[in-house]
């Protein structure tokens, strides 16, 4: 039988119910980034947070309803291996002219694996690797547009492609802006090349809105030069819109992408569209962070985890514990090949932690719902990860099942993690502080406490601060990665520690006042970070206010009254008001 044919009216009937639950949560995605257009324009700052945090739900309750759905109307317990197999292959038919393939696809994936066995994980039933090209797939509005400048001229170009956005809050003075821009690109040359017959500039269509900016991505092309540039646009004090800076260098806009920052708000007919431009401006950025820092955070798990597979077929060495303090709630361990992090819950925590693995995953899923500042890693989390026993170094092995034996299964020759947390690798603080210089010491310690300056204003108390919990990126920057004992801001009691009643308790090792679990003593955090010199006149030359229960609670004022704070995801010698005497703002 032709499981394609009509033969089989039911497997039509659930590869149908499959699109139309995809093409709801794609409807709905792009309704949240249309309007954070909207939002940008009216200042709702509070509004455009709140969306990024709910949109990391809609993923999941959509296809919760679709499972449902397969399950009351096509008793999908009982569907036979021909008919799911004709349902792939109607799915893929429904795909052929879809402007989305590749996450319907993966829809696709996360509905079907909810219901089959794992058995059934395979090319015949799910989409191991992609069915449709999303190569050259149209778009309306169109993934960018293109501005010639030999038409007009330079500056002309520039200020009608910002124009062209169409914002409803007027320039203060787009004239002036523009002039920065040239001015700016002209010193990064060191001088105009000479405008070939295909000069051009391109642009995304849709601007990139996160936090209290909108981002405009493009690139010049002039004969075999491609020059990327991003200009974000900002509130000035007047209310009224600026540009604020130009980013030219493919290392500073690809750190616009990192993903210790919150995802963007963007509407795209053709996501496909938007990797394919951006990665033809950051070469070396995998298209899985891509697809996760547009708000799809599925997709970038479904090409991250392909393309482990692919680099495990193509090394041969073994997962190993990582490096660093081992965690009282976690088991790390890493491929020393790769450049990521795997992180296991385990089953019994250190005496000190009075938690549950509920409280955990609900911490991780909070990092995923707040603006990250460019100070937490983001995280994938994943459940039945199958890998190659073999990969895995005796001495792992028998941790896994000391440590975590309940989120591990043995299937043949692979190990079956029940669930799993991965993240870019990093430095640990700690082990970077042991081996710095003086001067590195003064740098990552100033570094740290910036870090934990940006999350208080953004509502996140890390809760466990010892520098074993940070790690130093590639470029010197300092992020938080272990969650655990993360709370808001504003669920937190900053007090001062009360004096003592009598010079004999004061003595004592033990506290003469009383603490409720979210009181938070500043002056103890001297005790446990300090302890070494060189760190600890890096810290009060720094950060000394960290140790005053006023910062914090003047933080939480700020945060309760509904303040958004400006984060920069670049130097603040960057801006305009920096670089030109007469910017808005300078002087």
């Amino acid at each position: 039988m032709d499981v394609t044919s009509n033969e089989n009216p039911v497997a039509l009937a659930i590869a149908q119910a499959m699109i139309e639950g995809f093409n709801k949560h794609y409807r709905i995605f792009r309704e949240t980034s249309r309007h954070a257009k909207q939002s940008y324009e009216a200042a709702e700052w509070q509004e455009q947070l709140a969306a990024v945090r709910d949109r990391v739900q809609f993923y999941d309750d959509r296809v919760n309803e679709a499972v449902l759905r397969l399950h009351e109307e096509f008793n999908a317990e009982s569907i036979d291996d021909a008919t799911w197999q004709a349902v792939k292959l109607h799915f893929i038919g429904l795909l052929i002219n879809h402007k989305q393939p590749e996450l319907a696809e993966t829809f696709f994936n996360s509905v079907t694996t909810k219901i089959l066995h794992r058995e059934y994980f395979n090319n015949d039933y799910i989409f191991a690797r992609p069915a449709i090209s999303t190569d050259y797939i149209e778009s309306f509005p169109p993934t960018y547009s293109s501005y010639y400048p030999q038409d007009d001229g330079l500056r002309a170009t520039i200020a009608r492609l910002i124009e062209d956005f169409d914002w409803q809050r007027p320039f203060e003075n787009l004239e002036r802006d523009v002039d920065y821009v040239m001015r700016t690109v002209e010193k990064h040359l060191e001088s105009w090349p000479k405008m070939e017959v295909n000069c051009q500039i391109q642009v995304l269509y849709s601007a990139f809105y996160r936090n209290k900016t909108a981002y405009i991505i493009g690139k010049a092309i002039n004969g075999y030069q491609e020059y990327p540039f991003v200009i974000p646009v900002r509130h000035g004090t007047s209310g009224m819109l600026y540009l604020d800076t130009i980013l030219l260098d493919t290392w500073r806009i690809s750190l616009l992408f990192s993903l210790s920052r919150a995802y963007f708000l963007v509407d795209m007919e053709v996501p496909s569209g938007y990797v394919q431009f951006l990665r033809s401006i950051m070469p070396n950025k995998p298209r899985s962070e891509l697809y996760t820092m547009l708000g799809l955070g599925k997709q970038g798990k479904t090409i991250f985890f392909r393309d482990l597979i692919a680099h495990l077929r193509h090394s041969n060495d073994q997962f190993i514990e990582a490096p660093g303090i081992r965690g009282l709630v976690m088991l790390v361990f890493t491929l020393p090949s790769y450049p990521y992090v795997f992180k296991i819950i385990k089953d019994v925590f250190g005496s000190s932690k009075n938690m549950d693995r509920a409280t955990v995953k609900r911490k991780y899923l909070l990092v995923r719902q707040v603006d990250r500042v460019g100070r937490m890693a983001d995280t994938l989390e994943f459940s039945n990860v199958a890998l190659p026993r073999s990969r895995f170094h005796p001495d792992l092995i028998l941790q896994l099942k000391e440590l975590a034996p309940s989120v591990l299964e043995e299937d043949g020759d692979a190990l079956v993690i029940k669930h799993l947390y991965i993240e870019r690798r990093m430095t640990p603080l700690n082990l970077y502080l042991a081996k710095a210089s003086d001067e590195q010491i003064d740098e990552v310690v100033r570094e740290y406490g910036q870090a934990i300056s940006e999350l208080a204003i953004a509502n996140i108390f890390p809760g466990d601060m010892l520098w074993k919990n940070f790690g130093v990126t590639r470029y010197g920057r300092v992020v938080f990665y272990d969650y655990d004992e993360i709370e808001y801001m504003t669920d937190c009691n900053f007090r001062k520690i009360p004096p003592a009643p009598n010079e004999e308790m004061e003595m004592s090792g033990e506290p003469w006042y009383s603490a409720a679990p979210l009181d938070i003593f500043p002056e103890e955090f001297a005790t446990f970070l300090l302890g070494q010199p060189k760190i600890r006149k890096a810290f009060l030359k720094h950060h000394r206010n960290l140790l005053d229960p006023r910062f914090w609670q003047d933080a939480q004022d700020k945060i309760r009254q509904g303040h958004v704070e400006d984060f920069y995801p670049y130097p603040q010698e960057m801006r305009f008001r920096h670089t030109f005497a007469e910017a808005p703002g300078s002087g």
